[in-house]
């Protein structure tokens, strides 16, 4: 008998199936780190994408307009009295009284203040006394040298003492001078006591009181009072280079001002400093206006309209697009491929939210607006609105 075991017959193994699934399991595992690894790429892309895109920085831009329609240029003035004098004591001594207070008229050598100096007084009592006694060595020494003169014709006295005699007398003449002028100085320094208008006008400031000791030649100090002639005004006014050239004397303007809306007031040029401050690039120049009701106040802000036309291919941009820095005055421009590019500009007319810009742009220019403070040449920049750029002010289609 067989064993049943041995009955049962067992099939060969297959090598060539065993190839092909070890083969299939390589490929599949190849395929896992293949997708792995560009799973891996795609994420890592994804990633510097994300971060690219993070730090370029989304602006708007706007396009530069045409020249403003106004025929007029339009500047900040700075209105002056047309005569200012601030007065300070020029003794020693306290305030006994004053009589005037801001926005009092005044005469010319009207008496403002009058200052108490018994220092001065008694310096004048004694300068005096100092004048009588140099007066009566005087008389005596000239007494003396005309006897001596007339002893000399006799050949009473020699040559040498007669001398000396007209010597005495020319020193006491001398020391009474001084005397004098000493006096002159004190009795001055005494006039001083009563602080006077030095003309017609108004009283500005007043920083006295009563009883407040005051001291000469203190310039540094706040003036006592301040005189202001009101009748006729000054305005001062920054004209830009570009336009001085239509800058002449006797052109007349109009200035208005932010207390009177729907006013405005007549002013003429009078001069011109002739030359181009360094700094700001602009010519200074005095107008003059009469101001029969003191409508216009010392130190106000007036704006002060030129009829002048604008500068020839000059733009108009926002003034937040504008970047002050050292090296000069800038906007930030979108250049091909949306990298930025400075450009230097010169600046014509500040017409409050716009500018007018004489050089350094185009109408074709997308200029950046509100740029942030550091950006630079080349940085890269994403257009916040592509191919709807806004359109810059007053800007002609």
């Amino acid at each position: 008998m067989h064993d049943a075991t041995h009955g049962e017959q067992v099939p060969p193994v297959d090598n060539r199936l065993l190839k092909r699934i070890g083969i299939i399991a390589v490929v599949v595992a190849l395929l896992l780190v293949a997708w792995g690894i560009l799973s891996r790429r795609h994420a890592d892309h994804q990633l510097a994408s994300w971060t690219q895109d993070q730090a370029t920085e989304t602006v708007s831009v706007v396009m530069p307009g045409g020249e403003p329609d106004s025929n007029s240029l339009v500047l900040p003035g700075n209105v002056q009295a047309l005569n200012s004098a601030p007065i300070y004591a020029r003794t020693n001594g306290y305030v006994s009284k004053w009589y005037v207070d801001i926005g009092s008229p005044v005469k010319a050598g009207q008496v403002l203040a009058t200052i108490d100096a018994p220092e001065v007084q008694q310096q004048l009592v004694a300068a005096r006394a100092d004048l009588e006694t140099a007066k009566a060595n005087q008389n005596l020494a000239d007494t003396t040298a005309t006897r001596w003169s007339t002893l000399l014709q006799k050949d009473a006295v020699s040559k040498q003492e007669s001398d000396e005699k007209q010597g005495d007398l020319a020193a006491k003449k001398a020391l009474t001078n001084a005397a004098a002028a000493n006096v002159g100085r004190l009795s001055a320094l005494t006039g001083f006591t009563r602080l006077v208008a030095p003309f017609s006008g108004v009283v500005t400031s007043r920083s006295t009181q009563i009883g407040q000791l005051v001291t000469a030649g203190s310039a540094a100090d706040q003036p006592l009072f301040t005189v202001s002639d009101v009748s006729r005004m000054r305005i001062y006014v920054r004209v830009p280079q570009a336009y001085s050239a239509e800058i002449h004397p006797g052109l007349h303007v109009t200035l208005t001002l932010p207390e009177y809306p729907g006013r405005s007031f007549d002013a003429e040029l009078t001069r011109a400093a002739g030359a181009v401050d360094q700094q700001s690039g602009s010519v200074l120049v005095e107008l003059q206006a009469a101001n029969p009701d003191r409508a216009l106040k010392p130190g106000a802000y007036a704006q002060v309209r030129f009829p002048i036309t604008g500068t020839s291919g000059s733009v108009v941009i926002p003034a937040s697009a504008v970047l002050y820095r050292s090296d000069g005055t800038l906007v930030a421009v979108a250049g091909p491929g949306n990298k930025v590019k400075l450009h230097a500009i010169k600046i014509g007319r500040d017409l409050g939210d716009t500018l007018e810009v004489t050089a350094g742009l185009t109408r074709a220019d997308r200029v950046i607006d509100s740029p942030p403070d550091a950006i630079a040449n080349g940085d890269p920049v994403r257009i916040a609105s592509p191919g709807n750029a806004k359109a810059g002010p007053d800007a002609k289609q």
